[in-house]
């Protein structure tokens, strides 16, 4: 089965909608553009009991969506941390961005992010196995590239996509990554402090990423805001894992879609528009249920993501591949 792509568009999870964030009176709603969202653990929730309702099931296995200029997947993934603004001096309660850097230099090469190697580029739109065909999403160790604290200035009350997107591009300039050919295979997390979060967070979603075209190219981002902000929402508690699960579990949300579809929505997703992560967000039993695994550095609570392969072909969701 093949679908139009959808650039331009708001994926949530399990399906593709145009609609925007909740925003508060007399003000418009942010539709946002390119992005893909990480639902909260409610709306996930209530999106699979529409699904099982309606009898549409979750959607299929992911297939390719044929690439944008011929990048579909990240073969060689690098990870730069941006926390922005001057809202981070003294302000991190949670101490969110250690987490996340120790997070992002242990994951590569990791078991858990394994899977994302079964897909490719390369390939002609809809192929749903690779199988030795195309240049692989890569899986390699010391993922994270580099870590700016662009806090001389306060960023923004509340971001808009388009702000996170032009910090995006700042980080790019910042590292030294200035054309297209630089940034592809590269995603800057830009991360946000402690009650300095974008409209729509903690109530339609934890996260986003997203990609905008620049003079530097094409830049994939993704909005990583302070996640223990949503507390139960997104991730504290969840399934036992502690009050910081959250952090690790919807970073590495992201940072495997953005490996498995760099630029949404022109890599791997399924028939309702759902990416690797989505379709195993928010799992507390059964087969790919939450829960902590060993990286190279320590031990982090990590969501399952979806594998092709697992179930003899049939797909399913996977802590190790």
């Amino acid at each position: 089965m093949r679908r139009p792509p959808l650039s331009g568009l708001l994926a949530l999870g399990l399906f593709a909608s145009s609609i925007g964030h909740a925003a508060p009176a007399g003000r418009a709603a942010e539709v946002l553009d390119h992005a893909i969202i990480h639902r909260t653990v409610e709306a996930a929730a209530q999106a699979r009991a529409r699904a099982s309702g309606s009898g549409a099931g979750a959607g299929s296995n992911l297939y390719y969506h044929g690439g944008s200029s011929g990048i579909g997947v990240e073969t060689a993934p690098k990870i730069y941390l941006i926390l922005w603004g001057s809202q981070w001096n003294n302000n991190d309660p949670s101490g969110e961005s250690l987490l996340l850097q120790s997070f992002y230099t242990d994951v590569g090469a990791s078991p858990w992010l394994n899977s994302v190697t079964q897909y490719c580029q390369g390939v002609a739109s809809g192929t749903v196995f690779c199988n030795g065909a195309g240049t692989p999403a890569g899986n390699q160790p010391a993922m994270l590239a580099g870590v700016w604290y662009d806090n001389a200035t306060a960023a923004p009350t509340q971001p808009s996509q388009s702000q996170l997107a032009a910090e995006a591009v700042r980080a790019a300039q910042y590292f030294g990554r200035s054309s297209g050919s630089a940034n592809a295979s590269v995603q800057y997390v830009v991360a946000t402090a402690h009650g300095n979060n974008a409209s729509g967070f903690g109530t339609q979603y934890c996260a986003y990423h997203s990609w905008v075209k620049s003079t530097l190219g094409k830049v994939a981002y993704t909005n990583l805001p302070y996640i223990t902000d949503a507390g139960a929402s997104c991730g504290a508690n969840f399934n036992g894992l502690g009050a910081n699960a959250g952090i690790t579990m919807v970073g590495g949300h992201e940072a495997a879609e953005t490996i498995t579809d760099q630029f949404p929505s022109s890599g791997w997703l399924d028939a309702n528009g759902a990416e690797n992560g989505d379709k195993c967000a928010w799992l507390s039993s059964g087969s790919g249920a939450a829960a902590d695994v060993t990286l190279n550095g320590g031990i982090f609570p990590v969501q399952s993501l979806w594998s092709n392969k697992a179930n003899s072909g049939a797909g399913g969701c996977v802590l190790s591949y």
